[in-house]
């Protein structure tokens, strides 16, 4: 144990849980080579962050995917890239698919449900089919608060979206803008910025992360915490690379379980305030009792059940988990 270590968690404490400011870029990478003797110590500092800053609650969010597949961009992540040869095909999801996902989401008691599509960013006929499926969720007597992710926009498009009743968008900038090139060639991190910049500006919350595991290194890792604190977001989405058949990535290791519980720590430590919700990946690095370390070490928001082109757990078994944490599951009207 070095004093640096015991430094940067005395330094955490005061400046995060008693004072509510994140950490640094600098001081992220102090937290991210902490040992894995001090990895409890952190994720309880964590835990407290969250209580104190965001209170005891999880919002709980269902997705589903309204266009699957034959996406022109080159993520290397991504099994629904059209450039690669991956087993996921070009498909649409009708009107009433859209209606009955949104009601089996909202019954699992799911507050959010956010409809997304594999695009570069939206055209007219994804526009009219996300506006048809919105009107259509509400004529169901649904009230779902609905999000959306459609790649990225055009400022008509997001004042669009606003008109619509979208009240969050996720546009994730994936990974550190140092190490963005290495994981997309086809559109670059300001781009993706610059949608993110003008959901802002229109009102709507923002949902920004990305992806742990794509050959990033530690300090990348806190280069990027860093850059979404400074963004600020309502929500950071954190995924975990699953390695996909057919993509670029399809031979990286997964993430090791307490590798990623160290991530997340520092991430909570980086933004003591945003919901920081467990997405994909998750079943694969923590399993059972990682995900419950990771609800205790800064987490308070998950997607239940499937995700885009992975199965998750039943939404049963997420609710139980949280149920046994003594953690509530967010109201609708506490959301609002």
């Amino acid at each position: 144990m070095t004093a640096v270590d015991t430094d940067i968690i005395a330094v955490a404490r005061d400046q995060v849980l008693e004072r509510g400011e994140g950490l640094s870029q600098e001081q992220l990478v102090q937290v991210l080579r902490l040992g894995d003797d001090r990895l409890e110590e952190l994720l309880e500092l964590a835990h407290q962050v969250r209580m104190r800053w965001c209170g005891p609650e999880v919002e709980v969010e269902g997705i589903v995917s309204v266009k699957t597949g034959g996406c022109p961009e080159d993520c290397h992540f991504c099994s629904q890239s059209g450039r690669f040869p991956s087993p996921v095909r070009s498909a649409w999801l009708d009107i009433p698919g859209l209606v009955r996902s949104a009601r089996e989401t909202r019954a699992t008691g799911a507050t959010e449900f956010c409809i997304v599509a594999a695009v570069r960013g939206p055209d007219a006929r994804l526009m009219s089919q996300v506006r048809e499926g919105i009107k259509a969720i509400r004529e169901d007597g649904n009230d779902i608060q609905i999000a959306c992710s459609l790649g990225m926009l055009t400022q008509e498009q997001v004042d669009e979206l606003v008109a619509m009743g979208v009240h969050r968008y996720n546009h994730n900038l994936e990974t550190a803008r140092s190490h963005f090139p290495n994981v997309v060639t086809t559109h670059t991190w300001e781009e993706r910025w610059e949608t993110l910049r003008m959901i802002r500006e229109a009102g709507m919350e923002v949902c920004c992360g990305g992806i742990i595991g794509m050959g990033e290194s530690v300090e990348q890792r806190a280069e990027f915490a860093a850059q979404l604190a400074e963004l600020g977001p309502d929500e950071c989405t954190m995924n975990f690379l699953i390695p996909q058949p057919g993509t670029p990535y399809e031979q990286y290791e997964i993430v090791e379980g307490r590798d990623a519980l160290r991530t997340v720590a520092a991430f909570r430590l980086a933004m003591p305030r945003p919901l920081l919700r467990f997405s994909g990946g998750r079943e694969l690095t923590f399993g059972d009792l990682g995900t419950k370390q990771g609800m205790l070490g800064g987490i308070n928001a998950i997607i239940v059940g499937n995700y885009l082109t992975n199965l998750g757990r039943p939404a049963a078994q997420d609710l139980e988990m949280l149920d046994e944490l003594s953690m509530p599951v967010k109201a609708l009207n506490q959301s609002l």
